[in-house]
């Protein structure tokens, strides 16, 4: 089976006031056409997991390879495969979505007319009224802004989108708007999708697989019907609880 993504024994540490190791012998693989859910607590090693995926962080120890290449020596043949979209998409806010998206199609060596088709192709069906596309994007609410960030992330066709936690603090609608897109993305491009959340609901409805992440190590891997069987409990929130030992935390570092 091809893989999309393969990491051996990933390590990455911090150090601030003190040593973190925000990854700690991190191993996994991902097969095309996965989504691949990674949850766990703030500081868990997620976001720091993603940013090395994205060539945007080198670790320390190990290697991480995306469709065969490494993200370290070739991470030039690595990102025209990928995109990345954040719980804080960056934007221009004063100016509208499709001003910020023709600019990033310039970015990207796209036309304006090839970028407006391709926009106004996708945000319909991420719920995001054409109506709205003219509007200063300070003016859209969060839940909107994302879902221009999303349509943005398809300007470079990838062949594996990295969702670091994309529905964080959305409406309960734009949340459900955003996980239909990605499992008719996976269907209909053959996309690959690594998403970190916090919501086990979505993990559990959305992801083929969830690693649980905990001080940088995964510590239960499988599809959320496995979790759920082999720790006999009812959900994923509560196979969470019973395999880290505690509730949610919040710590003192971002990983």
């Amino acid at each position: 089976m091809k893989h999309a993504v393969q990491c051996e024994g990933l390590k990455k540490i911090f150090k601030k006031k003190k040593e973190v190791r925000a990854l700690d012998g991190v191993t996994f693989s991902i097969p095309t056409h996965e989504i691949f859910g990674i949850v766990g607590p703030n500081g868990s090693g997620k976001s720091t997991l993603v940013r090395i995926l994205s060539t945007l962080l080198i670790p320390d120890y190990g290697y991480a390879r995306v469709f065969g290449y490494d993200v370290v020596r070739e991470y030039g043949k690595v990102r025209p495969l990928i995109n990345r979209v954040s719980a804080d998409a960056a934007f221009f806010k004063g100016i509208s979505a499709w001003e910020n998206l023709r600019y990033a199609a310039r970015l990207y060596g796209m036309g304006s007319r090839d970028a407006k088709q391709r926009v106004l192709k996708i945000l319909p069906k991420l719920g995001f009224s054409e109506s709205r596309f003219y509007e200063p994007l300070e003016d859209l609410s969060r839940g909107m802004q994302q879902k221009v960030a999303i349509a943005r992330a398809f300007f470079t066709s990838p062949m594996l989108l990295l969702l670091d936690e994309p529905t964080t603090g959305l409406d309960p609608r734009s949340k459900r708007d955003v996980q239909r897109f990605v499992r008719a993305s996976v269907s209909d491009n053959g996309l690959t999708v690594v998403l970190t959340t916090h919501d086990m609901h979505e993990a559990q409805s959305l992801c083929d697989r969830v690693a649980i992440i905990m001080n940088g190590r995964f510590v239960a891997v499988g599809s959320p019907h496995e979790l759920v069987r082999k720790y006999r409990e009812s959900n994923l929130e509560d196979v969470f609880l019973k395999v880290s030992g505690h509730e949610w935390q919040e710590v003192e570092y971002e990983a």
